[in-house]
């Protein structure tokens, strides 16, 4: 159901490759029938020997029909088709991470009542098998915390920021394009993306169920030049992170731009790739990266999911490995912290008047809200866009706290008369 840009890439890859799936799978896996409005392009895809149809409800309809692919996207009509097609007791692959982040406990619960597969590792970070590695080969982990780069646009956005000193609005442009970025990025560069599959991670790594309405999520839209550059003379970089993290009151699930240190490896991802990394308490530290998206690499993960559907298709539904890795009557009610709980820490940048004693009253704020400072760096004067000569940056970067902490202190500093603009707050991640 749709064949566009991953759909095509499935079904290409699908037929280069029959011989070997079948010798993987143990039966050959076959496209019978294809549902696409454009009829016309799709027939010029599949050729002939593929029943092309305009209405996916005929999909739904054929007895003769195993498993459904929904390539379509978004939270209305594929919500409808992927509920009939379980009701009707068709397996379903799919790579559309925004339904299943919003309405996943239904569809999951839907497809265990059914005892029907419902098969998403082309929902998060495209080829990249992460969603297998989370559900079955870390299975013997206690999972401590996931921090991924799950969304190429920004990635890219940020890499070109950096290696070429250019502002958001400038590398946005040239993103769009690049075909990098859509002409609506408002999911892309706002953080929706990426908090839509932290969200499917979260719930296998901890067995909770998904929920996407409770997380943060915050873009790159706000971020300046002059951050990336003070956060490389730092020894970081700044990268879009969706992190998932267990703590003993809770579970913390979060998208911001992060400070990382330069020498973690993920720091080191560049362009529209994306990479994930899992700690584990056996395992400890775990780095998945490739490409996550694009044609053939997101055709890669649904075809991986046909084949685990095929090997499973007669197993007992009860001995399938469960949607969510957890059994369905184990799910966790941990609850998902509040941002103002999350304990991080922070790069802060204000644009102060450059007087004897500012210093002194910022860092006299931080200490009374018990923050400790890590490091203060000061830009001369000369070096400040605007009038040079009365002002300057100040770059603090802090140890831990808690968010509810640093909110108050800055709110006290940005009270200030001596400071000049909006303080820039951005978290840091040290990933060790």
């Amino acid at each position: 159901m749709g064949i566009g840009v991953v759909g095509t890439g499935t079904f290409n890859v699908l037929k280069r490759n029959q011989p070997e799936i079948q010798r993987r799978a143990g039966r050959g896996i076959e496209i019978t029938m294809v549902a696409d409005l454009d009829t016309e392009r799709a027939r010029s895809i599949v050729g002939a020997g593929v029943a092309v149809v305009n209405d996916a409800h005929a999909v739904l309809a054929n007895p003769d029909i195993d498993i459904v692919i929904e390539l379509i996207g978004g939270y209305g009509i594929a919500k409808t088709l992927v509920m009939d097609a379980i009701a009707a007791g068709k397996h379903v692959v799919t790579a559309n991470k925004a339904l299943l982040a919003v309405h996943g406990t239904e569809i999951f619960a839907a497809a265990s009542a059914k005892g029907v597969i419902v098969a998403f590792e082309a929902a998060v970070a495209g080829g990249i098998p992460i969603i297998k590695a989370l559900r079955e080969g870390l299975t013997a982990n206690r999972i401590e915390w996931i921090a991924g780069i799950i969304n190429g646009t920004t990635n890219f956005i940020l890499s070109e920021m950096r290696s070429k000193g250019l502002d958001f609005a400038d590398v946005l442009k040239e993103a769009q394009r690049l075909g990098y970025a859509e002409a609506d990025p408002t999911f892309d560069i706002e953080g929706v993306d990426a908090g839509h599959k932290v969200t499917i991670m979260s719930a296998i790594a901890y067995g909770i169920p998904v929920q996407f309405e409770k997380a943060y999520v915050e873009g790159i839209t706000k971020l300046a030049a002059q951050d990336i550059r003070y956060a490389e003379q730092l020894g970081y970089r700044i990268k879009l992170l969706g992190i998932a993290k267990r703590r003993s009151e809770g579970i913390e699930l979060r998208v911001h731009p992060s400070l990382v240190p330069s020498k973690r490896l993920i720091a080191n991802v560049e362009g529209a790739m994306n990479a994930v990394v899992v700690q584990g308490d056996a395992v400890g530290t775990t780095l998945y990266y490739g490409k996550g998206a694009g044609s053939e690499p997101t055709a890669s993960a649904v075809i991986a999911d046909l084949v685990d559907v095929t090997r499973l298709h007669t197993a007992d539904p009860a001995q399938r490995v469960p949607h969510l890795a957890f059994q369905p009557d184990a799910m966790s009610d941990l609850p998902i912290l509040s941002m103002s709980q999350v304990v991080t820490s922070y790069y802060l940048r204000l644009r102060v008047a450059d007087q004897a004693g500012v210093l002194a009253k910022v860092t006299g704020i931080l200490a009374e809200a018990d923050i400790s400072i890590d490091a203060v760096l000061q830009r001369e004067a000369d070096e400040v866009d605007g009038d040079s000569a009365s002002q300057t940056d100040l770059i603090i970067l802090t140890h831990d706290c808690q968010e509810a902490r640093m909110d108050a202190a800055l709110a006290r500093m940005q009270a200030l008369p001596t400071v000049l603009q909006n303080i820039v707050r951005i978290r840091k991640e040290e990933l060790a």
